[in-house]
């Protein structure tokens, strides 16, 4: 049986981004005993960029090397897994509606101006139940709080 490391197993992803995502798996995958690793001392870093909140700035994390073995029940969980994290979609943040947006076609326009329409609409009908309230209140309370007058004796 070949050894192999998982800094060399890590090169075989298809995707290098989820690099981090696989070392998790691979780990569990180790944990629960499908197969045995042994932890090396050396550190190597993960081919992943990493970005800092705020800011265009990249970085790498150092994680531990691990040895295991390859067998072809090894080579089936890579290929699933591998798979399974390259189909995986990461989460995508709605396009912002900005010009640009909207005249490239990202954005529907029609679909902005109706969201547009009925947030504006609920917006009025709160206003005006509000003060339809407010106005009940403030006469039921100035006629209970009306001073009757007295004549003095």
């Amino acid at each position: 049986m070949a050894y192999v490391k998982l800094s060399d197993q890590l090169q075989k992803l298809s995707d290098p981004q989820r690099s981090d995502a696989f070392v998790k798996q691979f780990r569990e995958a180790v944990r629960t005993g499908q197969f045995d690793a042994a932890e090396l001392p050396e550190r190597f870093d993960l081919p992943k960029q990493f970005r800092r909140r705020g800011s265009d700035e990249t970085y790498q994390r150092q994680i531990k090397d691990m040895i295991f073995e390859s067998s072809p029940e090894f080579d089936e969980w890579f290929s699933s897994t591998d798979q399974e994290l390259a189909s995986t979609g990461r989460r995508t943040t709605k396009p912002k509606p900005t010009a640009e947006n909207i005249e490239a076609g990202v954005i529907d326009f029609k679909a902005l101006a109706e969201e547009t329409r009925r947030k504006m609409q609920a917006s009025y009908e709160k206003g005006q139940t509000l003060g339809q309230s407010r106005a009940k209140t403030a006469t039921k309370s100035t006629k209970s709080t009306r001073a009757k007058r007295t004549t003095k004796k």
